[in-house]
């Protein structure tokens, strides 16, 4: 079997520094589509270095995203095809802002490894510190296809029930038809976004757009539309994703808003509101 959950499981944490400049931040806020309009002043703060603020989402790809799902994949006791690998979700928890420029310690390591019957589930947690402390904790599951039916634990079932009521807020954001070419520059290589060969191998009809890159939209409508573009507000932010993105499509952010949180449900307009992110929550001060 190319997954041996105990191995995986087994293994020591991963650490390594990781670095970012204030270059790093831009290029990641362009990269889910920042700077439009160009000169808006609210847009500014992801673009412009002397009013710079750091979206949360950075933290996925702070120190070219690694470790992270394809450091997952390097990990002892996983040996698994690429073409059959999916970001199945991320979580997100911020223990304080994340400074524009910094130095910092990741410590990365398998955390649990799931029996889904046709796939297996890797989940993989990222513990970031500088000499400050902690700055934040990620947690990726690795959706690889193919991989189960050992007799492993299934998990737990990552679904709530939606949200009810009318959204508080619904925000439309369209895609650039080289969003993806431009996100994977912060350090997402994986040629399923970039490669139409490959992504017919993995069983697309062309590239599709990161998962993570759809993540980062999404919390910077949030941050924009309910938080009074406050970064800083920003707890924790989890997130299932539950269909693909592709290139040039709008993205259809349904929001709704309660005490210290935020619900979200993100659809592609062009496909009758085909869901792509689904079980969306951000916990804000």
């Amino acid at each position: 079997m190319p997954i041996d959950a105990a191995k995986a499981l087994a293994a020591e944490p991963r650490s390594g520094e990781i670095s970012w400049t204030r270059k790093d931040v831009l290029l990641y806020h362009l990269g889910i589509g920042a700077g439009v309009p160009a000169t808006d002043p609210d847009e500014l703060r992801y673009t412009l270095e002397s009013r710079l603020h750091v979206l949360p989402g950075f933290a996925t790809v702070a120190g070219a995203g690694s470790p992270g799902v394809i450091s997952g994949l390097s990990m002892p006791g996983v040996d698994v095809d690429l073409a059959r690998v999916l970001h199945g979700g991320q979580a997100l928890t911020l223990h304080r802002p994340i400074p524009v420029e910094g130095t910092a310690t990741a410590t990365g390591r398998i955390t649990a490894v799931y029996d889904k019957g046709t796939a297996a589930v890797l989940v993989m947690r990222t513990e970031v510190a500088d000499a400050d402390g902690p700055l934040w904790t990620g947690e990726a599951q690795i959706f690889v296809r193919g991989e189960g039916g050992w007799g492993g634990d299934r998990g737990p079932s990552a679904r709530t029930a939606p949200p009810a009521g009318r959204p508080d807020r619904v925000v439309e954001r369209r895609l650039r038809e080289d969003q993806a070419l431009l996100y994977r520059l912060s350090g997402d290589w994986n040629p399923l976004h970039a490669d139409p060969g490959f992504a017919r191998l993995a069983g697309f009809e062309r590239p599709v757009l990161h998962g993570l890159c759809t993540y980062g939209v999404t919390l910077k409508a949030v941050v924009d539309t309910l938080l009074g573009g406050d970064v800083s507000r920003v707890r924790s932010y989890a997130t299932r994703f539950a269909g693909v993105v592709y290139p040039g499509e709008t993205l259809r952010i349904r929001l709704w808003a309660s005490e210290g949180s935020v619900r979200a449900a993100v659809s592609a307009v062009e496909r009758d509101d085909a869901p792509v992110l689904a079980d969306t929550v951000v916990r804000h001060r």
